[in-house]
């Protein structure tokens, strides 16, 4: 079995001489945007982790007990 493994410069390369071209290609501002974007995402849902956490602390084991 061979694997044939390809690096970013070499798929770039295949699809110039197969004639694909590469899309969109994002301007260094809108992939600073992206990244700040990508961050706000993350730390907003470690947030709500970690509310999660806390309010299951807080509630305790009390939270099992409830009527049927």
């Amino acid at each position: 079995m061979t694997v044939l493994v390809m690096d970013n410069n070499d798929q770039q390369q295949a699809k110039q001489d197969e004639g694909q071209d590469d899309g969109i290609v994002l301007t260094p501002e809108q992939q600073r945007a992206r990244r700040s974007r990508s961050i706000a995402l993350a730390l907003a849902l470690a947030a709500l982790v970690v509310l999660f956490y806390i309010v299951t602390l807080v509630k305790g084991p009390g939270v099992l007990v409830r009527p049927l």
